[in-house]
């Protein structure tokens, strides 16, 4: 069967620029790639087809023999030798070299993108630590100092954190030269994998610390003061740098984040900066006027005025009695709830007078009117 043309098979016009060549090359390499297209059989031959194409097509000579000659200037009869530079244009070798050119593009997320020719990995860093802290609302409504017992690793004081007994600098990884990776041929392909020996660090330890195993840090309980500011919620992150778990051989330390949650409160409810309190008021409070008094976060109390025919549910506000904003902005409010209360265990002389009560009071519940006004109109229209 006949060759397709070169510039056929990457989609580019003859006078295509190199780049365009190699954008072209790129797709078509990532596009029939055999271990991206495991179900379909010919993805091999047009990977190759493509790989071809570009071997002849990237260099000036042999694409400069191909526009002039086409396929034959690598048959034998016009390039001399086998073509430009010798050799096949599909060759193992020219395949190799070609391929290189988007083994970064086609392998980098594997990688780690580290590339081709990468250098070591640093040092690791330590990881972050989370700790969760759980506070009164009164204590969010303050603010406090609290000492925390955090469990984590740190530098070993035996090697001062480098691994190697007595402090010695570690030593370039022989396999590697330092580079921290290795590389393989594997038929056509060059694959780089992460050092064995080192793991990727470049360096070794020829005595490993007794202390640390070589790790550069050991397991140890710290005590740290944190700083909680008035205001937190639950959900408040706080973060404190360089508090984390030591790094690996004298890698950087990672970051603390202490997570604030807020226990459930007795007597408030929080929203934001606005606390919520219910409070029951006595029904002949309710319905004459009168006052109560509430509780506040301070610890203190204050006396609330109630209007005389206060319903169940009906709010009244104290400004200024609610959460501190947590970087500053003012206190929100609190909400009093009113519960009309309905005395209970009545004596004789309670429910006489309440029965007396009741009969005259038969024109004075707007509340209940309209709302069995709105039962009588909705049953109305239910029979019609």
């Amino acid at each position: 069967m006949a060759k397709r043309d070169y510039y056929d098979v990457l989609g580019v016009a003859r006078g295509a620029s190199a780049d365009e060549i190699k954008k072209a090359y790129r797709k078509k390499a990532k596009e029939f790639h055999p271990d991206r297209n495991t179900g379909d059989p010919n993805a091999e031959g047009k990977f190759k087809e493509a790989n071809e194409a570009y071997e002849v097509l990237k260099d000036a000579e042999k694409k400069a023999a191909y526009d002039r000659f086409g396929h034959a200037a690598f048959e034998g009869g016009m390039g001399g030798g086998g073509g430009p530079r010798g050799g096949h244009p599909g060759g193992q070798g020219d395949f190799a070299s070609a391929f290189s050119d988007v083994f970064d593009d086609l392998f980098g997320d594997f990688m780690g993108g580290g590339g081709r020719g990468g250098g070591r990995q640093r040092a690791a860093r330590g990881a972050d630590l989370r700790y969760n802290l759980r506070i009164s609302l009164e204590d969010a409504y303050r603010g406090l100092q609290k000492t925390i017992t955090v469990p984590t690793a740190v530098t070993c004081g035996s090697c001062s954190g480098t691994g190697a007994e007595g402090g010695a600098e570690p030593v370039t990884c022989p396999t590697c030269s330092g580079m921290g990776k290795v590389r393989a041929q594997q038929g056509f392909f060059t694959v780089e994998r992460t050092c064995p020996t080192c793991s990727g660090l470049g360096q070794i330890i020829k005595n490993p610390c007794p202390a640390c195993h070589g790790q550069g840090r050991t397991e140890k309980e710290r005590a740290l003061s944190v700083n909680i500011p008035a205001g937190v919620e639950t959900g408040t992150r706080i973060r404190l740098a360089g508090e984390g778990e030591a790094g690996m051989r004298g890698g950087p330390t990672g970051d603390l984040y202490i997570f604030i949650e807020v226990a459930e409160h007795n007597l408030f409810q929080r929203d934001g900066v606005n606390l919520y309190c219910r409070v029951p008021v006595p029904m002949a409070t309710a319905a004459l006027g009168g006052d109560v008094e509430v509780p506040t976060i301070d610890g203190g109390r204050s006396r609330v005025k109630v209007p005389a025919g206060s319903q169940s549910g009906r709010q009244m506000r104290l400004r200024g009695k609610g959460m501190p904003a947590l970087r500053g902005g003012g206190q929100g409010d609190m909400f009093i709830e009113m519960a009309i209360e309905t005395p209970v265990n009545l004596t004789t002389r309670q429910k006489a007078l309440l029965k007396e009560f009741e009969g005259l009071s038969a024109d004075n519940h707007p509340e209940a009117d309209s709302f069995f006004g709105k039962v009588k109109g909705f049953w109305d229209s239910m029979k019609s």
